[in-house]
């Protein structure tokens, strides 16, 4: 499994090599390795590349046997809402809070 870089780190790496410091200096300012560096720009420069080609990037995972629609898509959101709702509920109850039916 590849490292999950956060939005700071992101924007961090993205500026100091903008700011024309190394990939080793990068990693030891944040904690990574070169290689991790190194990796993280090999990936987005792959994507760009992909992107100004057209093509489109491989999804991982096996592929769904039917597509779903919109409207079933919809239908799975509220159905697992309403059983986020009815936790929700019973844990109140447990709590010993009263909650408001509708």
């Amino acid at each position: 499994m590849g490292k999950h870089y956060t939005a700071w780190e992101r924007s961090e790496i993205e500026r100091m090599k903008a700011e024309g410091i190394t990939h080793r200096e990068i990693g030891e300012q944040l904690g990574y390795s070169r290689i991790q560096i190194k990796e993280y720009f090999r990936r987005i420069y792959e994507k760009e590349r992909m992107a100004k080609k057209g093509e489109i990037p491989n999804s991982k995972g096996r592929p769904r046997k039917k597509a779903i629609t919109a409207q079933q898509e919809c239908e799975r959101r509220i159905k697992e809402l309403e059983r986020e709702n009815e936790l929700l509920r019973s844990f109140l109850h447990a709590a010993g809070r009263r909650c408001v039916q509708k």
